[in-house]
């Protein structure tokens, strides 16, 4: 049995499949989403962050909802460690950064960040005046050593659990959209930026630049094979303007892995990048990828080499919005 959190644009979608028959509910209708998170060992435990009603939390799988901290008017960003289920990350604009290890219940901010040198020049475009958190990510051998995506301006580090803030080292990206890590290779940091794809091999000290095939590099979605961490997946499209507008998005999915030379586009079973937005991605199993867009939600069991749409009702107004958050257990 899997179970789905796809937050869309007003809404946030609990998809659930058993015994191969799929459902999908709305819930928190008319809300504003940006984020949303889960963990596999507190599955029917769900965090959605959201502009106009702060972190929402959930402790029955979607059934009902409660708002459990006031964080700020945006909830931009939500991760629940790897390590505790208990242990909730959440960032917002302005660029703040909270974490509760009660599952919730409590949440105290990280101090300092915003303090940090280059902070000045933070600044997210359709928002000059601010800038916030996009994504968190937590080492998977080390639950105090946390990295955070700024949009934009920044990819910072936290070795003792966010009381002290690493500024933004050498060649890390500065337009941050999704950070990965890996239990198999955990000093490695995939980033996915709109300024391109990078890696870094020891913890965001350094960092390489692997485009080749890459045809677009405003790069958004994120993922990679919990069973493999050579094999990676991202959404990506030309710019902004054709990343986020389903008026005018053209976006693709590409792949790498150890055997490819290179990035190769997608193609089998997803929908065509014409009118498609960028994909939110997220993992299940060992070779199991999802990706959400305004054409649907869809799943690869071949570690990416080929799609096909979940069997759930898509009403065509849900083609005018954009995948906001997509967590899997």
């Amino acid at each position: 049995m899997a179970t789905l959190y796809a937050a869309l644009d007003d809404r946030l979608l609990v998809v659930r499949e058993e015994s191969g028959d799929w459902t999908a509910t709305e819930t928190l209708v008319g809300h504003e989403f940006e984020s949303v998170a889960a963990a596999s060992a507190a599955p029917e435990r769900v965090f959605a962050g959201t502009v106009d009603a702060g972190l929402q939390r959930s402790t029955d799988g979607g059934a009902t909802w409660e708002q459990v901290a006031a964080l700020g008017d945006r909830v931009t960003a939500i991760t629940v460690s790897p390590h505790d289920p208990a242990d909730v990350w959440v960032g917002t604009e302005p660029s703040a950064v909270y974490r509760s290890t009660d599952g919730g219940e409590q949440f105290g901010q990280c101090p300092g960040l915003t303090d940090l040198s280059g902070a000045e020049d933070w600044s997210f475009p359709p928002r000059p005046a601010t800038h916030h958190v996009r994504w968190l990510a937590v080492n998977p051998h080390d639950p105090a050593h946390v990295y955070v995506a700024i949009e934009a301006g920044a990819f910072v580090r936290s070795v003792d659990g966010g009381e002290t803030w690493q500024p933004h080292p050498e060649g890390a990206r500065r337009d941050n959209h999704t950070l990965a890590t890996h239990p198999d290779d955990p000093c490695r940091v995939y980033a996915a930026a709109g300024d391109g794809y990078a890696e870094s091999p020891d913890c965001g000290d350094t960092w390489r630049y692997p485009q080749a095939g890459l045809d677009h590099r405003y790069v958004w979605g994120l993922a990679v094979d919990p069973g493999d961490p050579e094999t990676v997946v991202v959404s990506a499209a030309d710019g902004a303007y054709r990343a986020h507008s389903p008026d005018t998005a053209a976006a693709s999915l590409y792949r790498r892995d150890a055997t490819t030379d290179g990035w190769s586009r997608m193609m089998d079973g997803l929908p065509e990048s014409e009118g498609t937005v960028r994909a939110v991605l997220a993992t299940g199993g060992d070779g199991e990828f999802y990706a959400l867009t305004n054409r649907g939600i869809h799943r690869s069991t071949d570690a990416g080499r080929s799609w096909e749409a979940l069997p759930i009702e898509w009403p065509e107004a849900y083609r005018d919005q954009v995948g906001r958050g997509l967590a899997v257990v």
